[in-house]
């Protein structure tokens, strides 16, 4: 059998010709004489409403080329180890680009090849990527072990509004835990928005801690119009009548290991640890580097905004919570 490092424009048209003949992938792959990975990348990149279109998948595929070829110069290089050096992601970098304007735009895959290069050569840049490693045990249910929320309500209770995410001033909360359970933040994410916050606990002791993060929550939301906030089911919530009568907002909690049901609460703890690794102790850091850390996730571009930051999707759409007319 032929390998083809790329499909050619005559063998397009005769995959077209082939996949509206009901034929499997592998039976294209071995007609055309390239690999079935092939064929289905090829369908994956280049299906559309329209179904598979072969003309356009060649002038994709042609973009792409001239795309990949063009060479970094010294300037984008070194705008690129900015971003880098900020934990933009290649895809986020490459977005971001493309929403400023440039007219070369290198594509994702050419940041991770210029980032590994940058790694054979001795340097660094590769430490700034983010390590994503997901474990999720299935197959039984678990005992929440950590105690009663009393009048907790059930996130099943929740509007649902605030899964359209239709407005701003809904809000999801967490803890994140310092090595040795040394220090803890509150971390704060608007779903619209994406926009984060973030507050170190003083307190160590059990007691303790719930009374700190319902007056953390109330210091971190208290200039914003709130509407919801749900909670993780830590026994450190349990004050979260408090923070609702002090916020004039409805609270709800996700239900025990549902973590998913904080999806961007799950996903803002992942990227604190960009900045605070699990083996780093968070009783000792100074409120100027968490500012920092705030800073830099709400300036930095994100896919599910159309590469916007937070702030700047905040800034469009006021600071105060407001319904959104849905799409026409």
């Amino acid at each position: 059998m032929k390998h083809y490092t790329h499909l050619t424009q005559e063998q397009r048209y005769q995959i077209s010709v082939l996949k509206k003949s009901a034929y499997s992938y592998s039976e294209i792959a071995n007609i055309v004489g390239c690999h079935k990975s092939t064929i289905s990348r090829e369908f994956k990149r280049n299906t559309g409403k329209r179904a598979y279109r072969p003309l356009q998948a060649q002038e994709m595929a042609e973009d792409r080329k001239k795309q990949n070829a063009y060479q970094l110069s010294d300037f984008a290089k070194a705008y690129i180890n900015h971003l880098i050096e900020r934990k933009y992601s290649p895809e986020q970098i490459t977005g971001r680009l493309k929403r400023l304007g440039w007219q070369h735009v290198p594509s994702h895959e050419s940041i991770y090849r210029y980032i590994y290069a940058d790694k054979k050569s001795g340097a660094d840049l590769y430490r700034h990527l983010r390590s994503q490693k997901t474990y999720r045990k299935r197959g039984f249910k678990a005992y929440d072990r950590r105690g009663h929320i009393p009048n907790r309500v059930d996130i099943s209770e929740r509007p649902e509004i605030v899964e359209q995410r239709r407005r701003l001033g809904d809000y999801e909360g967490d803890t994140v835990i310092g090595h040795k359970h040394k220090g803890a933040l509150v971390t704060l994410v608007e779903r619209t928005t994406r926009e984060v916050k973030l507050k170190a606990l003083k307190h160590r002791k059990a007691e303790q801690k719930a009374e700190q993060v319902a007056q953390v929550c109330i210091e971190i939301l208290n200039a914003e119009k709130v509407c919801t906030i749900t909670f993780d089911n830590g026994k450190e919530f349990s004050r979260h009548e408090q923070i609702a009568e002090a916020l004039n907002a409805e609270i709800f909690f996700a239900r025990p290991y549902h973590s998913w049901e904080r999806g961007d609460n799950e996903n803002l703890n992942g990227l604190i640890r960009q900045f605070l690794p699990k083996s780093v102790r968070l009783d000792n850091l100074y409120a100027e580097y968490i500012k920092e850390i705030e800073d830099n996730l709400n300036n930095r571009p994100r896919k599910v905004l159309g590469f916007m930051t937070s702030l700047e999707v905040k800034v469009s759409f006021g600071c105060v919570a407001i319904i959104l007319e849905p799409a026409s």
